[in-house]
């Protein structure tokens, strides 16, 4: 996916530069730096990077499979989009998703963040998912999530999720 100056692709711990990545949240830097790789050999995650040079990391984001215990979902939600009442429901998690500080305020989380969707909305044609979910780090993160439209997990404080209905809906308006 492309957006102006920016390509997102998967990590390729050879070409992209891990080393000079910084954010807000030591965490998702250690993360980058450090276990994604191995995540990737791993395939316990897929990782996608988003840079303007092909070298210089703005952002990053993961997926992997997940899935939703029943009744964690909100009977609305259940009643609204006609889920089958299995015991677990399949879904898509974005384990991580962060910019470079050097990026903040340029837009760059929310490219990340339509690129995760989007890709979550293709695969999900291919293997089921019936929503995207999210662990938001902070505060800051879940207002993030929920302008969006992430619904969040009653029992669970930063866990959120969004409907794989309402993701097509937003890219067939677009």
């Amino acid at each position: 996916m492309t957006s102006n100056r920016f390509l997102i692709e998967p990590l390729d711990r050879k070409k992209h530069n891990r080393a000079a990545f910084s954010c807000e949240h030591e965490a998702l830097v250690s993360y980058l730096k450090q276990r994604a790789a191995q995540d990737i050999q791993k395939r316990v995650a897929a990782v996608f990077v988003l840079t303007r040079d092909g070298t210089t990391i703005a952002g990053y984001y993961t997926l992997s499979q997940y899935a939703i215990a029943l009744g964690s979902v909100p009977d609305e939600i259940v009643k609204r989009f006609n889920l089958p009442h299995y015991r677990d429901l399949p879904a898509t998690l974005v384990g991580r998703l962060a910019r470079d500080s050097t990026f903040k305020g340029r837009g760059v989380s929310e490219l990340l963040l339509m690129s995760e969707l989007s890709n979550s909305l293709a695969a999900s044609r291919q293997i089921a998912s019936m929503a995207v979910v999210v662990d938001a780090k902070d505060e800051n993160a879940k207002i993030f999530y929920r302008r969006y439209g992430f619904i969040e997990f009653p029992d669970y404080a930063n866990r959120l999720f969004l409907p794989m209905e309402t993701i097509e809906r937003m890219f067939v308006q677009t």
